[in-house]
């Protein structure tokens, strides 16, 4: 399992409140509202403003209801669907988001494409979980406080992701609905005995979204950090296996 880094160690989670982040952080909203990203738009900065903007696929995965399209569309700012339809193919979403790397303070893009895919679709079409597999830098394993069997079904949706042949994914874990405490079947104990054995970050969501960041800052900012914080280490491991090959 690989390490996951302590909250706040490589980013700086509280960025999207300084004064110097408005520059950047201004350029993914209009009129105080999140843009809509398309697949070949981005965020223009002023040249003289030199900022890297670095790719990344993230898969998001879990049962039929427990609210894929909604967590996609809350990370975007979009507008949250009020019913459920099955997704019936591979939907994508495209999310910006600026991050201030702690140690150095280079400011970084991340361009966060999110590829939700419809649980009967995926069953039924044998070609959709390895186009969503291919490439794949993190997995979103989503259950439902509302619903036991999802959480009871997560060791089965990771236990397919930890495969030699998937390579190296950030893996993290997202409990859905989490404002509906009254209708709650899942328990924070529950949670904290999952977290235990599996040594996954667990985020959480529900409730209406805000137009501002505050609401969706934790989460961008946990999965960037685990992104990079992956991309370190298999660029260090990478340089490792070069000295080895030039030594030998």
């Amino acid at each position: 399992m690989a390490q996951v880094p302590p909250p706040g160690s490589v980013v700086v989670t509280d960025w999207h409140r300084c004064k110097d982040s408005k520059e950047y952080f201004s350029k993914i909203l209009h009129k105080k509202r999140r843009k809509n990203f398309g697949l070949l738009e981005s965020p223009v900065m002023p040249p003289s403003v030199a900022v890297d903007t670095v790719h990344y696929k993230i898969f998001i995965s879990g049962k039929s209801g427990v609210g894929k399209t909604a967590l996609a569309a809350r990370l975007a700012g979009l507008n949250i669907p009020n019913m459920h339809h099955e997704t019936t193919g591979i939907e994508t979403t495209v999310v910006y988001w600026p991050v201030k790397l702690r140690e150095s303070g280079r400011v970084l893009f991340f361009r966060l494409q999110l590829w939700d895919c419809g649980e009967i679709a995926l069953r039924r079409f044998d070609h959709l979980l390895p186009s969503c597999k291919e490439q794949v830098d993190a997995v979103l394993f989503l259950f439902s406080f509302t619903d036991r069997t999802s959480f009871d079904d997560l060791s089965n949706q990771i236990s397919k992701w930890t495969e030699s042949s998937v390579g190296r994914v950030v893996k993290v874990v997202v409990g859905t609905k989490f404002d509906l405490f009254m209708h709650c079947d899942v328990s924070e104990r529950d949670v904290r005995d999952f977290q235990e054995t599996w040594s996954l970050p667990v985020l959480r969501t529900g409730g209406e979204v805000s137009d501002g960041l505050g609401d969706v800052a934790p989460f961008l900012n946990c999965l960037a950090e685990n992104l990079w914080h992956q991309d370190c280490l298999t660029a260090r491991s990478a340089g490792l296996q070069q000295d080895t090959v030039t030594v030998l």
